[in-house]
């Protein structure tokens, strides 16, 4: 019932927000409530598969492969805390960000849904379900883009929703493909099965897993398929944008490293071809934020910069040496888990920036050092962090991919990477003089929204407080980075261990006579 909680918690969340219509107040009570209950669901999670391993539920008793299967190791149980956590940091912000009107029109409900399909999809131990939670995922955070009705959202969500049906596209073909071929959707009979039809049917098995690896590319941006992300992240309110940007674009770099470790067989060109992807978003994503000058813009290209970082960890398992690709694919954890708490971060100060001024844009702004040095102090942790300045967090996630690559012999890709990081901070430190060191301007231009005035003291408590928080774990991971190391490194050598996979969700290894052929099919 543990693994189930994550799903059930943001649904009856979301049912009973629904239920109470227009009674604002008791939506939001409802609405931390079932975030305070989604991140005490995390915790014990996490701290069960830490002591346990593995842990597996067979819905309704249908044992796999037949029936539904959630499974829990370190890195779904981690990215499920993350998420909880982030989830709760977002929901106290929006009490302070997020108009009467848009929280009237299901805001908390559908923030409910999208997270209940990002659980979903770490938690599933089948291909199938892992595309229903992502059409979940994508129903809620769709409804989250365009709540408000502004031209801009309306314009950016169709884009989003245009790409992402595209995604969802490729991704239903791939299983098809492998249902074909395998007979099977389960993740641990798959890692049996398509091994063995590897060598039958080579190229099914290559074209399968080419469009399973389009479409997750597709979600977490990763170029050439980056171009939907900084043309919609901007455009909603900043705590819908705090959470895309820690969340979404993870949840398929997540399906990335299960798949690749999981179900597919190895294969040294795809990831040689991820590799040259993950330079090549490094490098557009650092230039684009270079390039821009609205506060959200910057930080949405540099979303797509750090995936290149992500992506190039996983795929360094191309390394013959066994410790090399575990020391990537750890790299790959221990970045995700620290660039979800920073980017949520920032995004969440962009937004009190724009509380604070009525403006993202930088030739607007100007002084918020005098008269916000809580806000200045703020945003220099998550953003020196992002750039890789010690002992922050990102110093070590950018050191583990650093000598991951280095160790891997893949020297190219690697000075991309220390080249994309001193751009990042680049862009960070253009942030800081033209919104906080620079006087304030004279002739103030009008803000975006028309006359604006700062938010009362009650509001501004709402708004700070998730960023002190977040804030503070940024310094406790870069002081104290063991924790989250060893958690990283274990989940790296289970990903690297299928058969302790198969095993924990209760298959036999299969005879070579009995997987693939023909008169397996149903």
């Amino acid at each position: 019932m543990l693994l189930a909680l994550p799903i059930i918690i943001p649904l009856l969340t979301a049912g009973v927000c629904l239920l109470t219509g227009h009674r604002a107040r008791m939506q939001r009570a409802l609405a931390v409530l079932g975030a305070c209950g989604l991140l005490a669901a995390g915790v014990t999670l996490f701290a069960r598969v830490w002591t346990d391993r593995v842990l597996v539920l067979h819905v309704a008793g249908w044992q796999a492969p037949l029936g539904i299967t959630l499974v829990a190791d370190t890195l779904a149980a981690l990215m499920v805390l993350v998420a909880a956590l982030m989830h709760l940091a977002v929901t106290v912000y929006s009490l302070g960000n997020v108009g009467a009107r848009r929280q009237r029109y299901g805001y908390f409900a559908f923030l409910n849904v999208m997270l209940m399909g990002v659980c979903g999809a770490f938690l599933t131990g089948d291909l199938f379900n892992l595309y229903v939670w992502f059409e979940v995922m994508l129903i809620g955070s769709f409804v989250l883009l365009v709540l408000g009705g502004g031209r801009a959202q309306m314009e950016a969500g169709i884009k989003y929703v245009t790409l992402s049906l595209l995604s969802s596209a490729l991704f239903l073909a791939g299983v098809g493909v492998i249902y074909g071929v395998a007979h099977t959707l389960n993740m641990a009979h798959l890692s049996q099965r398509l091994a063995l039809a590897a060598e039958t049917d080579p190229w099914l098995v290559v074209a399968a897993s080419t469009l399973l690896v389009l479409s997750f590319c597709l979600k977490a941006a990763v170029f050439p398929l980056y171009f939907w992300l900084p043309a919609s992240y901007h455009t909603p309110a900043p705590a819908v944008s705090a959470v895309f940007a820690g969340l979404l674009t993870k949840v398929g770099v997540y399906a990335l490293i299960r798949v690749l470790t999981v179900v597919v067989p190895h294969s040294d060109y795809t990831l040689n071809l991820l590799l040259v992807m993950a330079g090549l978003t490094m490098l557009v994503g650092v230039l684009g934020a270079v390039s821009q000058s609205h506060i959200r813009k910057i930080l949405s290209f540099h979303i797509i910069s750090q995936i290149g970082y992500m992506v190039m960890g996983l795929a360094l398992l191309v390394s013959p040496d066994p410790a090399t690709r575990r020391l990537g694919l750890a790299a790959a954890v221990f970045y995700i888990a620290h660039h979800i708490v920073v980017k949520t971060n920032l995004f969440l100060i962009g937004g009190t920036v724009r509380a604070l001024t009525g403006t993202e844009r930088l030739g607007r702004l100007g002084g918020l050092l005098g008269r916000a040095p809580w806000l200045a102090i703020l945003f220099l942790i998550p953003a020196l962090s992002l750039a890789g300045v010690p002992p922050l967090s990102g110093f070590w996630a950018k050191l583990a991919i650093i000598n991951a690559g280095f160790e891997a012999r893949q020297y190219t890709v690697t000075v991309v990477a220390l080249f994309a990081g001193l751009l990042t901070l680049v862009s960070m430190l253009k942030i800081w003089n033209e919104a906080f060191w620079k006087p304030a301007p004279e002739a103030e231009a009008k803000p975006d929204d028309g006359e604006h005035t700062g938010p009362p003291p009650r509001q501004r408590a709402l708004l700070v407080t998730p960023s002190i928080a977040l804030a503070v774990l940024t310094l406790a991971i870069g002081l104290y980075p063991q924790a989250l190391l060893s958690a990283s490194q274990r989940a790296a050598d289970e990903l690297l261990d299928r058969a302790g996979y198969v095993s924990a969700v209760g298959l036999r290894p299969e005879p070579l006579t009995s997987s693939v052929s023909k008169k397996d099919a149903p």
